[in-house]
């Protein structure tokens, strides 16, 4: 392998994509890169983030001023793990960088995320959870050569090493079981929005178990899970098989 293994794993929020770049800087030859693109999101958007000042701050404004940390530039170690926002890809944003990274695409049914994303935040906008913009890059980048890889996070949940040892095995890295445990709280590489959103994540030293059955749901946010769903659904037939 010439140069570092960059893996892009692409997600919508609440979608244990925290705890992944945990696993995946547990390894001892990762180096992890926390929504670089967040600030150009923020600013595009104009979106009222919490702490969105401090991210604007963080990072560069514009998204091409991103490309070389993710592509060219030298990384920290033999791997470079990429945690992304499918939502942070806007419109008018190229895809073409895409073509030399390894891209991984993380899931989580919309029931799950759409109740989670609401106890942080309030009743969300469909295109905050990232289900249609997900479901339309994954199909993007299938046409353009080797279909990404997709994983469930129920499945992570379910058995970890079992889907982690699947997963590195589809993106031809060697399994290592340093990824099923870290030590608790934040890193040097987390984004300063972390402050807000990664508590859980920061308490935790491995995986939580499986999930139960799906939250019920009301009213408005019953109805945005029901529209997401399809979606879900239609990538999730793309998923990794454990068996």
């Amino acid at each position: 392998m010439n140069g570092p293994r960059r893996i892009a794993m692409w997600s919508g929020p609440r979608n244990l994509s925290t705890a992944m770049m945990r696993s995946f800087g547990s390894r001892g030859d990762c180096a992890c890169v926390d929504e670089p693109f967040y600030a150009h999101y923020l600013l595009k958007t104009g979106l009222p983030h919490p702490m969105r000042d401090q991210v604007i701050a963080s990072q560069p404004a514009d998204w091409r001023d991103v490309l070389p940390a993710l592509t060219t530039e030298p990384a920290k170690a033999d791997v470079q793990y990429q945690k992304h926002m499918v939502q942070h890809m806007l419109p008018g944003m190229d895809l073409d960088w895409t073509d030399q990274v390894t891209n991984v695409f993380l899931i989580r049914e919309p029931e799950r995320v759409a109740a989670s994303f609401a106890a942080k935040r309030g009743l969300p906008d469909a295109a905050e959870l990232g289900f249609s913009r997900q479901w339309q890059m994954y199909r993007q980048m299938a046409k353009r050569g080797p279909a990404p890889v997709v994983i469930d996070s129920a499945d992570i949940r379910g058995d970890p090493a079992r889907a982690l040892r699947a997963l590195c095995n589809a993106i031809d890295i060697a399994w290592t079981d340093r990824m099923l445990t870290w030590p608790a709280g934040s890193r040097p590489e987390d984004g300063v929005w972390g402050k807000v959103w990664y508590d859980a994540v920061n308490a935790s030293t491995g995986f939580a178990g499986a999930e139960g059955p799906l939250p019920r749901l009301e009213g408005e946010l019953a109805s945005l899970a029901a529209a997401l769903r399809p979606d879900y659904e239609a990538i999730a037939a793309h998923r990794l098989r454990l068996d």
